[in-house]
């Protein structure tokens, strides 16, 4: 089923109810070279959480890193600032350790 929502979402071909309803987003502009970008939510949805493309980085000992910006916009009357805050943390947690994700 996903395979078939996400084919006609890149065909333009999905019906109103079938992105509707939702409470997160994830924009994804990466793919097309952008590597920071705010996204503007959508009612009803909580939050977006913009993802930009990697670029590579000299990090302070000298090593090439490879650096990612995300960019999390919610509406704050369901979620302030303090757990968007957690949020992003565990997510970070997460993406600089995926392993985590199995425990």
């Amino acid at each position: 089923m996903c395979v078939d929502l996400a084919s006609r979402a890149r065909e333009g071909k999905l019906q109103l109810h079938e992105f509707q309803g939702g409470s997160f987003t994830i924009s994804n502009l990466g793919m097309f070279g952008i590597t920071q970008f705010s996204a503007v939510i959508n009612p009803p949805q909580a939050c977006i959480m913009a993802v930009g493309g990697s670029r590579p980085v000299l990090s302070a000992d000298e090593t090439i890193q490879s650096v990612m910006t995300v960019t999390l916009s919610c509406d704050r009357r369901m979620v302030d600032d303090e757990l968007a805050a957690r949020w992003l943390d565990a997510f970070k947690a997460n993406i600089e350790n995926p392993s985590r994700l199995l425990l």
